[in-house]
């Protein structure tokens, strides 16, 4: 059965963000603190398909003993042969249709949106969910938009039938904001990989969903 986007911490991995910790380490930690989701972000040339497929079977299995849901970023290949619970894709890579196809029913498929006009098209291309930014400035992508801000928010909590997760230059003294416009799950990656303690950081933002 296809799982449901969860309320709470998205975790998104970023190794050249993670101070010498190896990805594992990260997911391990990332779990243990209750990261609801965990998604691995890591690219070509930077790793060997090799060396991810090693990477996301490994927190496949982690995740899994801790009931956590598993999403590949970009590669739907990856994710089959690691059997993650679903794959989220931007603008420019497969169109979820074509995904689904690989994929089948019981997947999750995300779909990153930047706009009215393309989340409206989201609810046609068979993505379970969208995410919505980037809210904020942010440097973690080299290929990123430009700040979306408040606004799409407001419109995609108020207007898009497809659950969505916030992304995007999201640290704990906004996160509060966040919330306040209307999202449920927000996906956080520096703030929480580069942080001393991965777990208590999580733990941390936790909290801020019951305030």
């Amino acid at each position: 059965m296809k799982p449901a986007l969860p309320e709470g911490i998205y975790g998104i991995t970023g190794e050249k963000f993670s101070r010498g910790r190896s990805i594992i380490e990260v997911a391990r930690a990332m779990t243990a603190g209750g990261c609801r989701i965990i998604q691995y972000r890591e690219k070509r040339p930077d790793k060997t398909f090799a060396e991810m497929l090693h990477e996301c079977r490994a927190i496949r299995q982690l995740t899994r003993e801790a009931g956590v849901i598993f999403i590949v970023n970009d590669y739907p290949g990856l994710a089959m042969l690691a059997d993650a619970d679903g794959v989220h894709v931007g603008q420019d890579d497969f169109p979820p249709a074509e995904v689904r196809r690989l994929l089948g029913p019981d997947k999750l498929i995300g779909l990153s949106t930047h706009s009215p006009e393309q989340e409206r098209a989201a609810r046609q291309s068979g993505a379970d969910y969208i995410g919505a930014g980037p809210v904020f400035a942010t440097q973690t992508k080299s290929d990123v938009c430009d700040a979306v801000g408040f606004s799409y928010l407001d419109y995609v909590a108020e207007n898009s039938p497809l659950p969505f997760v916030a992304i995007g230059g999201i640290k704990e003294g906004n996160i509060g904001e966040v919330l306040a416009h209307g999202a449920k799950t927000i996906a956080l990656v520096t703030e929480i990989v580069s942080s001393d303690d991965i777990a208590a950081t999580v733990r941390r933002l936790r909290g801020m969903w019951r305030k």
